[in-house]
């Protein structure tokens, strides 16, 4: 009896080793010489490329936070729907791309992470049996996020060229199965989750893509959770799929990230920006989840948000980062490695058809019937101390042979890092055919 009383709830057990730990059991175990960090987690290890920032907000972010520290209101409980100034900092940095000034009390929420704030989402709409959609490959916590209330979860598979594995092309030409997401809509679809810029595809939703799903969704009145976590890193155009109808605007929440906008990941600031009627729920959901987010760095978002475009900062972001994505890529340039030319985001997949891990290569059995990708990941941590993450870890099972050539690379790194990995990746060529 008492074993079966302290049974773990389904929701968690039984399931298989993820991806994190077995990238940090690999890092663990890797014989290359580790380079020194302050992070006793997966960033120890030579040269990782998975999904740590490698340095720090700016510096008036940082200033700000310090300075937030020393005010008592600061070090207090926040508003359980977040901080006033950083509410209308958030609304007044939206406003702009929605063409109307958004009321900062009522159609913007903080929560603990854009994490928090996707739960907060569903569990404020999403009751048992209800369905959501969502596009292979997925941010993993989806899922859990997804399920924890009750929600069936349908998946539409996105699909690389089909020429990926000789040439290099735009992320763009990853594609969305139409007739998969036309059929996946029912009676009981309650909500689909478009991420754009993608993760980990780096492909920005064109704006005639938007309009399809959005006239699907208009069609069966569903609702729109659009994560949007990278909405300062675009490198095209960039279209926010609340912003093409009025219609529309009202079934879509708009989910952001204070860590991805001010390189503070560790901070957990997220918000929803929505129509009041919407907004509502996830606060009261949110405030059952955690009660109220970390005071002083939501303080120090807002006033990020305050100076941002007065120094140029996301101007200087974008330029930074493409700059570090062509440094790293020139690599994959060198050895003949496809790769997808990311449109957004700090994420580039790189195809690895053309490297072959030795037959006889000792992989743990917790690898050894995975998907090829993690048995490349895994080869790579051990022989070149490279960490970088598989994709088929974001498909179902049915769908792995769509990614298992790719691997995913993080290039939010310094630039001494990404010319370390350069270094270690040309050795490769020795398992290149």
């Amino acid at each position: 009896m008492t074993e079966e009383k302290f049974k773990p709830a389904r929701r968690v057990a039984g399931q298989r080793q993820d991806v994190w730990s077995i990238i940090n059991e690999a890092a663990a175990a890797t014989p290359k010489q580790p380079v020194e960090t302050n992070c006793d987690d997966i960033a120890f290890i030579g040269t990782e490329l998975t999904v740590y920032i490698g340095y720090n907000p700016p510096q008036f972010v940082l200033d700000a936070a310090k300075q937030a520290l020393d005010r008592v209101e600061c070090n207090q409980y926040s508003p359980t729907k977040g901080r006033p100034r950083l509410k209308k900092a958030i609304a007044d940095a939206y406003s702009p791309f929605f063409g109307r000034e958004l009321n900062p009390e009522t159609e913007v929420t903080i929560t603990t992470g854009a994490n928090e704030g996707m739960l907060s989402a569903f569990m404020a709409f999403i009751e048992p049996g209800d369905e959501v959609i969502i596009f292979e490959p997925f941010f993993d916590q989806y899922l859990s996020n997804i399920e924890m209330p009750g929600g069936v979860i349908r998946y539409v598979p996105m699909s690389p060229p089909k020429d990926g594995a000789e040439r290099t092309s735009s992320a763009a030409n990853w594609t969305i199965d139409w007739d998969v997401l036309e059929s996946s809509f029912n009676e009981k679809t309650k909500m689909i989750v478009i991420n754009t810029p993608h993760n980990p595809v780096g492909k920005v939703f064109s704006k005639e893509e938007l309009q399809r799903i959005g006239d699907l969704c208009l069609k069966h009145n569903v609702l729109i959770l659009s994560d949007e976590v990278y909405d300062r890193l675009y490198y095209v155009p960039f279209t926010r799929i609340a912003t093409l109808s009025e219609e529309l605007a009202k079934q879509t929440m708009v989910v952001g990230s204070g860590g991805k906008c001010f390189a503070a990941t560790g901070w957990r600031v997220g918000w929803l920006c929505g129509p009041p009627e919407l907004i509502k729920y996830v606060s009261a959901a949110h405030t059952r989840i955690c009660y109220s987010s970390v005071s002083p760095l939501q303080e120090s978002v807002a006033i990020g948000f305050e100076q941002a475009d007065k120094v140029g900062y996301w101007d200087h972001s974008v330029k930074e980062m493409q700059g570090k994505i062509k440094r790293f890529c020139e690599v994959f340039d060198e050895l003949g490695i496809p790769y997808s030319d990311p449109e957004g985001g700090y994420f580039v997949l790189a195809n690895f058809a053309k490297v072959k891990v030795p037959d006889d290569y000792q992989f743990p059995d917790h690898v050894v019937n995975r998907p090829r990708d993690f048995k490349m990941a895994w080869f790579m941590i051990m022989e070149l101390g490279i960490a970088a993450i598989p994709p088929t870890e974001f498909y179902t099972d049915q769908n792995t042979h769509i990614a298992e050539d790719w691997i995913r690379f993080a290039v939010c790194k310094n630039d001494d890092v990404l010319e370390d990995a350069k270094d270690r990746l040309r050795g490769l060529k020795t398992y290149m055919t």
